[in-house]
């Protein structure tokens, strides 16, 4: 009689993680720091006791809403380029889900800014709050964008602006938009230059 060893399970390897979409953020980079530098960059300029030009009081907003709404029309084309790129659907559901962030976080500061400032009556305040509370806002978004796509450099800067942003508020009128140009417009600049020597290496 013989006997025969039964068969040893096979043993699977783990399962890897498939990576998120990479999304490309030259464009966006560049497109937000140059509102950073236009917008608060003019506003520090016209602004204060001894302003350094005489410039209309709509101009500098202007400039940083044109300069934001571009760098979001941006980074929505980048992260649809991404989607398309892959055939992973929890990557793609996680590209829309992160879409989808940006509408619910600004219209939430939205009615966050306008119902503060209706409730200590005091209209002035939206021009301290509106470029602080979107730097702040912009990035968090970074901060999760950065997470979920295990990008480095976007969760960094993400992070930096989220905390010069609210750091800014320490500071009155016009210091806070020497802050945000300076540090905000500067870190973008950064951002971009390591942006096109990551996307070079890519390929």
């Amino acid at each position: 009689m013989s006997f025969t060893a039964p068969a040893a399970p096979a043993v699977t390897a783990p399962t890897a993680l498939r990576p998120s979409a990479d999304v490309a953020n030259l464009a966006t980079y560049v497109s937000f720091g140059l509102a950073y530098v236009l917008g608060h960059g003019s506003a520090a300029l016209s602004r204060g006791d001894a302003p350094l030009l005489d410039l209309p009081g709509w101009l500098p907003m202007a400039l940083l809403g044109a300069g934001l709404a571009a760098g979001t029309v941006l980074a929505t084309l980048a992260a649809l380029r991404a989607q398309r790129a892959t055939t992973d659907p929890a990557a793609v559901r996680t590209g829309q889900l992160l879409g989808a962030l940006w509408v619910t976080a600004f219209a939430a500061l939205f009615l966050l800014i306008t119902g503060l400032s209706t409730a200590v009556d005091n209209p002035d305040l939206q021009t301290l709050l509106w470029p602080t509370g979107s730097g702040f806002v912009v990035g968090l978004i970074y901060v999760a964008e950065g997470a979920t796509r295990r990008n480095t450099l976007h969760y960094a800067l993400g992070t930096w602006l989220a905390l010069v942003s609210a750091a800014a508020l320490l500071l009155g009128d016009p210091a806070f938009y020497w802050v945000l140009t300076l540090a905000g417009g500067g870190a973008y600049a950064l951002a971009a230059l390591l942006e096109h020597r990551r996307l070079a290496r890519r390929g």
